[in-house]
């Protein structure tokens, strides 16, 4: 219960402080990367340090980073079959999330080997 109130007081004061770093940003569009997602992270891993050791956050930063990598294959091929191609959302999702699913265990597994 202690971690959950550590997690919302920290990630509160990290995202207030990063919304702060946005509205300094230009372009809008830009200050919009520095919302919750950076914030959160870095709780995230700071709590694991603490509870767990490095090995353990840094196990949990390359996971994020595999997350992100495979977060962006998925918007891109969405934003490309939406705008370009004019598929409807149900499909370009079912798509999409098939190809997050291969990228995020495929480098999962190039990484790390096949421990999964």
């Amino acid at each position: 219960m202690v971690e959950y109130v550590i997690r919302f007081l920290a990630g509160g004061l990290i995202v207030s402080a990063f919304s702060m770093l946005g509205d300094v940003l230009r372009p809008k569009s830009f200050a919009g990367l520095f919302g919750a997602a950076p914030s959160i992270a870095l709780v995230t891993l700071a709590l694991a340090i603490l509870q767990h050791g490095p090995g353990y956050a840094e196990f949990e930063a390359r996971s994020m980073m595999i997350g992100s990598i495979s977060l962006w294959a998925y918007s891109a091929c969405v934003c490309r079959l939406l705008e370009k191609h004019r598929v409807s959302a149900l499909p370009v999702t079912a798509i999409a999330l098939a190809i997050w699913l291969v990228s995020a265990f495929g480098m999962e597994w190039l990484l790390l080997g096949s421990t999964l």
